[in-house]
């Protein structure tokens, strides 16, 4: 059994910053624990918009708290986010996520991130980590 508390993991590595001060990720689950999946809690800061393309990861987003939207590139079409919503990014969307308030997100990405990424130029996570995150 694992058992990892929040406030205990933002004390640690688990803990990773957008280079822009757009957003941070608490990584609680990640690849080397063996679950196929990753598990995040994610705090995208109010008045921001993150440009997101998860070509190598399918990602579902559910909304614990704050207000936002989400805008799908392919498409315009525009998804207000408030608590209690859940998006999935089931067609490796590229979309626009832009923050009114700070919102806080529950994260799973399949398959698992390592716990070091960030976006790119792309706003793509790549699909392999040369370092692996420890526990």
């Amino acid at each position: 059994m694992i058992v990892r508390t929040l406030q205990e993991a933002e004390q640690s590595s688990r803990r990773v910053v957008s280079p822009d001060n757009h957003w941070e990720s608490t990584r609680l689950l990640l690849k080397n624990d063996n679950m196929g999946f990753s598990f995040h809690i994610t705090t995208i800061y109010a008045n921001t918009e993150t440009h997101i393309w998860y070509q190598n990861h399918l990602e579902s987003v559910y909304c614990i708290s704050g207000e936002g939207e989400v805008e799908t590139l392919d498409d315009g079409v525009i998804h207000p986010i408030k608590p209690g919503t859940i998006y999935i990014l089931d067609k490796n969307d590229e979309h626009l996520l832009r923050a009114h308030s700070e919102l806080k997100l529950a994260c799973v990405f399949n398959p698992a991130l390592s716990g070091l990424e960030v976006h790119d130029e792309n706003g793509v996570y790549p699909l392999e980590q040369v370092e692996e995150q420890s526990a």
